[in-house]
């Protein structure tokens, strides 16, 4: 796993809706209608982060939830951190 610079992550993020660079992590903010649709989201990406093998930082509170993405072991973002953001987007729309 190799760490990407500021460049590739800025270039990367274009692609990406409400992701943004925030203190070394790749981070975005969704609401949701009620805690139900929301916990039932967060289900659905705990699935796909089981089976990659690699774990957000978020936290939920009602009908939001707010991820964190990055590589503790590089203490940097990966190309892991924008596989799981793009699996993670097509999960929430």
């Amino acid at each position: 796993m190799e760490r990407l610079n500021t460049e590739e992550i800025e270039n990367r993020l274009q692609k990406l809706q409400g992701w943004e660079l925030v203190d070394g992590a790749l981070e975005a903010s969704f609401q949701f209608e009620n805690f139900k649709e929301a916990f039932s989201v967060m289900t659905r990406i705990a699935f796909e982060c089981e089976a990659q093998n690699h774990h957000p930082d978020w936290h939920n509170v009602y009908n939001s939830l707010t991820i964190r993405l990055n590589t503790h072991d590089v203490n940097g973002i990966t190309n892991n951190d924008f596989a799981l953001a793009e699996i993670i987007e097509k999960l929430i729309v």
